[in-house]
């Protein structure tokens, strides 16, 4: 283990060493903190442990932005004694979700792409304190981060003050993984200059000044990141079905053989659709996403990747420790930026973006819900889903046809809760089929969407739901009934179950 005095190069730095307990004393009640993480990947942990044992026992609450969602270290630990007032943008920690629920937190929901104009214009309240993990700090006190960017950089620039949590558990050879580049903000903005997936525009480390930094933190305390679920036989026809269609794409002249770059969501189908590129004919791919997940280290071994540009890399718990094995084969296929340049709309559209994200549920016309439990109760958030869904070349959503066991579709008839409306939405796939809705109308989506997506046990209840509607509107553009569409939800709320 190197020592901490050896991770911190700047020596007038050292003197500013401290323990966690030491450094929750500058958090005051009501602050908001700014704090680097994004999917469970580099956010601080000593220094959220220690303020939630402050607060245990002299109670108080924080406003909390990330880059996205934390470990247990962080968002459980603060949400268990009940230490957050307000925070954004993206969560995904069980007893913060019920508290978000039940109003005692208010919760922002961004598009992730967002949150650092808005964060360093002020529309998101002052900065007191950014937190941020490093590996290293350099002899010019600039930090080294680790596996995610996220907005830790714009934090910086805007907080008062700025906590360094040196993690010894984190390899240093991240050093050099990093291209770290802030946009100027509006009317002073410059076009971000990534032509490839590979290009390098910015610097290996975060710009701080030394006299920003109030005081570091050791800390020995690994990412606390989810193992992935077997891959069951949803999710391989889902991916099965990518596939195919992809390769139908290709035949007709849209892309070219080795794809476009590549963007996916996080979390299992997602690894179940990079899994099916490991067993293709592709080759030379590229990435230009969000997270790097185990998949991409498949694809790696695989020799399929050329390279992959992220805002964090999360693997599981294996995926790491593999990559920890041969971190230097790995890091040369790898990049991580902010989460502003990852999700950038203009980089997106200039790179011509495959995006291929998940929805909670769907509807008839290609509105997807990538959100909320019954239009009502909040999951997690849009995350960057948005931000690629609108500016991709081609944006693909998925999910699984039924969901409790088949008691409730997720093809329904209108969503009760819109992240991404149908003019975004190009393909959706299911394990039934694939909807492929460019160049229809919405009554056209909805016969595509009904035969090729939703499950044979509620095909029959939405064809008569739609032809009712298109008969009673005589035609209308876009056919409803909107007392019956949310009755779907409504039998949901009361009985568990949408069929009838």
């Amino acid at each position: 283990m190197v020592d901490i005095l050896d991770r911190v190069r700047n020596k007038a730095l050292q003197s500013k060493i401290v323990t966690p307990e030491e450094a929750v004393e500058l958090i005051k009640p009501g602050m908001t903190i700014a704090t680097s993480g994004f999917t469970s990947s580099a956010y601080p942990k000593a220094v959220p442990l220690a303020l939630a044992e402050r607060m245990k026992k002299d109670p108080f609450t924080v406003n909390i932005m990330t880059g996205a969602s934390t470990g247990p270290e962080f968002d459980e630990a603060l949400a268990s004694v009940h230490g957050i007032k307000k925070r954004l943008p993206f969560q995904t920690d069980r007893t913060l979700r019920s508290q978000i629920n039940d109003g005692t937190v208010d919760y922002i929901d961004i598009h992730l792409s967002e949150v650092a104009q808005l964060s360093r214009c002020g529309y998101l309240g002052h900065i007191d304190v950014a937190v941020i993990e490093a590996c290293a700090i350099t002899e010019e006190g600039n930090i080294i981060p680790t596996t995610a960017v996220g907005n830790s950089a714009s934090f910086i620039q805007s907080a008062d003050i700025v906590i360094v949590e040196v993690n010894n558990a984190q390899p240093l050879e991240f050093e050099g993984m990093h291209d770290v580049y802030l946009p100027l903000d509006p009317p002073n903005r410059l076009p971000i200059p990534i032509i490839h997936v590979d290009d390098r525009i910015g610097t290996p480390y975060i710009p701080c000044t030394p006299d920003k930094i109030r005081c570091i933190v050791p800390c020995d305390i690994a990412d606390h990141t989810r193992s992935l679920a077997p891959l069951d036989a949803t999710s391989q026809k889902m991916a099965d079905l990518t596939i195919e269609f992809l390769k139908r794409e290709i035949e007709a002249g849209r892309m070219p053989k080795n794809l476009l770059p590549i963007q996916s969501g996080v979390g299992n189908v997602a690894n179940a659709v990079t899994a099916g590129f490991v067993h293709s004919d592709f080759r030379d791919l590229t990435v230009y996403t969000e997270v790097i997940q185990d998949g991409m280290l498949d694809l790696i071994d695989a020799g399929k990747l050329s390279f992959a540009s992220g805002t964090a890399f999360s693997p599981s718990p294996e995926g790491m420790a593999r990559f920890f094995k041969d971190i230097d084969k790995y890091k040369k296929y790898m990049i991580l930026r902010p989460q502003e340049i990852s999700n950038s709309a203009e980089v997106i559209r200039r790179l011509g973006v495959i995006a291929m994200n998940t929805a909670i549920e769907v509807d008839i016309y290609g509105n997807v819900n990538s959100t909320h439990i019954a239009g009502t109760q909040m999951m997690n958030g849009i995350g960057g889903s948005g931000d690629f869904a609108r500016n991709a070349y081609l944006t693909i959503f998925y999910t699984p046809s039924v969901a409790k066991g088949g008691a409730i579709s997720a093809v329904v008839p209108f969503c009760s809760h819109v992240d991404q409306p149908e003019h975004d939405v190009d393909v959706i796939i299911t394990e039934q089929g694939v909807a492929d809705l460019r160049g229809k109308s919405p009554r056209q989506r909805a016969k595509e969407i009904i035969e090729n997506c939703a499950h044979p046990d509620y095909r029959p209840l939405l064809r008569d739901y739609f032809e009712r509607a298109d008969a009673k509107t005589n035609h209308a553009h876009t056919p409803h009934l909107l007392d019956e569409a949310f009755s779907f939800h409504q039998r949901y709320l009361e009985t568990g179950s949408m069929k009838m």
